[in-house]
């Protein structure tokens, strides 16, 4: 979910993976290069990973034959194989293989479909661990059953971790990268205070922050059910997919937010620990050494707690 920093510095954004994403700068480069060069990272990452796209390099694995081994470019590769990992530390909440429930939801490129949902909610479905093998030195992969992968849990994060690598090497040492709210800080800010991350308070409206992160060469991602949500009656449906389910979570925490060095581990647990839920996620934090804040909404607002680093949050 967004968060805000609070004094910009030089900001450079465009369009991504229908979103924005953006880089500030303090002690800005003056190559009027700079902003192309983080373009066609962003640009390069969602030709490859978006469902959006049907020629993109995700969808042609999603359609090709059963045992088939498929080239794929190796930024793909990287999140498909961290993917994997993940879903085997977290024993299946993270999940790839939720394709055809976000596009049966309207989460994906299609309008909501009664037939689809059915279909989906109904699916044996085959974890991506069981099915998907990945090759990273022949630069290969291949399934054994069929997928319908989706790495809108991850594949944001990655990209902020890339807009990061490409602001290091044009020499940018004070640089705070995010796309859709997922943040990686670059060093300090260029007068040595850390850069401020606002997280969302889940009921505040857009603008409103529950607290605001001091960030020095860390990462930040968020998951909830405030932004990208249908709402059935009073029943919240978050775009989160409960892989257990093939449906959208309900009665989910309002949002999780982890921190970690990597945008992308941190991205995909902050997903990880809202389908868990807020009893067994806090407990998988706890267990792992996670620094992870669970917003919870209660009769009288939202309530907070945290493990690791935000462990003096909340009750």
């Amino acid at each position: 979910m967004p968060k805000t920093p609070t004094d910009p510095a030089l900001a450079l954004g465009g369009p991504t993976m229908g979103t924005r994403w953006s880089v500030l700068i303090d002690k800005p480069s003056a190559d009027p290069a700079v902003r192309a060069r983080f373009q066609a990272v962003v640009d390069d990452i969602d030709a490859q990973m978006s469902t959006w796209k049907p020629d993109s390099d995700l969808m042609r694995l999603n359609a090709a034959p059963l045992d088939a081994w498929v080239p794929l470019p190796d930024r793909l590769l990287c999140v498909l194989e961290a993917g994997l990992a993940i879903s085997r530390q977290t024993m299946g909440a993270f999940e790839m293989n939720v394709g055809d429930a976000v596009r049966a939801w309207g989460f994906g490129p299609d309008a909501i479909d009664l037939g689809a949902i059915r279909n989906a909610s109904a699916a044996l479905r085959v974890a991506a661990t069981d099915a998907l093998e990945v090759d990273r030195i022949t630069g290969m992969a291949r399934k054994s059953a069929p997928l319908a992968l989706d790495l809108c849990g991850i594949a944001k994060g990655y990209g902020v971790d890339c807009l990061a690598e490409t602001a290091a090497e044009l020499g940018l040492k004070h640089a705070l990268c995010s796309i859709d709210g997922e943040v990686q800080a670059i060093g300090l800010r260029s007068d040595g205070r850390p850069w401020a991350v606002g997280i969302d308070a889940p009921e505040a409206g857009p603008r409103g922050q529950h607290s605001v992160l001091a960030l020095q060469d860390m990462a930040v991602a968020t998951s909830g059910d405030y932004r990208h949500l249908l709402t059935v009656g009073t029943t919240r449906l978050s775009h989160t997919i409960d892989p257990r389910r093939g449906a959208p979570l309900v009665a989910a925490p309002a949002s999780v937010t982890v921190l970690s060095r990597s945008c992308i581990l941190a991205d995909a647990m902050a997903t990880a620990l809202l389908v868990m839920g807020d009893s067994t996620g806090l407990a998988f934090a706890k267990a792992h050494a996670i620094s992870a804040l669970f917003l919870r909404r209660s009769s009288g607002g939202t309530t907070a707690i945290g493990t690791g680093d935000f462990a003096t949050t909340g009750e």
